[in-house]
């Protein structure tokens, strides 16, 4: 007589699967799950706009940053003190970590 070996990771599917069959037939248990399926969509999207709204912060944060920088920059370009170059790369950062900030906003706004 041949035994036939099984691996315990298809046992479990096998049990999942007649499990979930199971599951489906009851009206209180595909209720629950049905439940939990609006939950996490639910619960996915407010993180989502929670990602977005803290990052769109951090990036406006590092805006006013680099505005402080930008204006520290310019007053040393007016008493020669700073190259030109020096300027446009805060004018640069200033601009670039403004737009992800304001972007990072309408797209929240967008999604809901």
């Amino acid at each position: 007589m041949a035994m036939v070996n099984v691996s315990t990771a298809r046992k479990i599917s096998i049990i999942a699967r007649i499990a979930a069959q199971q599951a489906g037939r009851n009206r209180t248990v595909g209720a629950i799950l049905q439940g939990a399926r609006v939950i996490t969509s639910s619960w996915g999207r407010i993180l989502g706009q929670l990602w977005l709204e803290v990052t769109g912060l951090v990036f406006l944060f590092l805006a006013a940053i680099g505005a402080g920088a930008l204006v520290r920059e310019y007053n040393k370009y007016q008493v020669g003190q700073a190259t030109s170059s020096r300027v446009l790369v805060a004018i640069i950062f200033t601009l670039t970590f403004a737009w992800f900030g304001v972007s990072s906003f309408w797209r929240v706004r967008k999604k809901s």
